[in-house]
């Protein structure tokens, strides 16, 4: 999807969409008990809302083309993580960003209050890596989530990128 097509512009709106409604039941929520630990579980509960539902909609896409490697699924949970409490106004700048190139965000730095969340979204891929690994993720998973943009992993960062991209 080329950045400015009409197919990014609609998956931009969807995004944000989503992000307005994100919602996660109680009953999603008890189903990671049983293949998260304690701290993954709790840096799962740390994330905004909108990234929670998000990572739950990556895992679910990566199980429905057959995926069930754990650390694959749970890269695809908690692979935005470092993006903390960040609204839509910072990521709609970011993603501008990403399709028109940095004089967006460079420029949106100067609005009071917007530096910080936007430093957050653009070096999220390595502060998730980091609080995946603190929270005792498995190397793989550490690795996946930090090159989740430009994928390392032979076998399925690709695969991964794309169900972030889907959802």
């Amino acid at each position: 999807m080329r950045p400015g097509s009409r197919s990014w512009w609609a998956g931009k709106l969807r995004q944000f969409r989503s992000h307005l409604r994100a919602r996660v039941s109680a009953a999603e929520r008890a189903s990671l008990e049983g293949w998260l630990t304690p701290a993954q579980l709790e840096l799962f509960d740390a994330m905004h809302v909108a990234d929670r539902r998000h990572g739950l909609d990556v895992a679910a896409t990566l199980r429905a083309e057959g995926v069930d490697e754990p650390d694959v699924l749970a890269a695809g949970l908690l692979h935005d993580a470092g993006k903390g409490a960040t609204g839509p106004l910072p990521r709609v700048l970011h993603s501008l960003g990403q399709a028109w190139g940095g004089w967006v965000t460079a420029a949106a730095h100067r609005i009071p209050g917007l530096a910080a969340p936007l430093d957050r979204l653009r070096d999220h891929p390595e502060l998730s890596a980091r609080l995946a690994a603190a929270a005792g993720c498995s190397a793989r998973t550490v690795e996946l989530i930090r090159w989740q943009e430009a994928p390392r992993d032979p076998e399925f960062g690709e695969r991964l990128r794309l169900a972030d991209e889907a959802n």
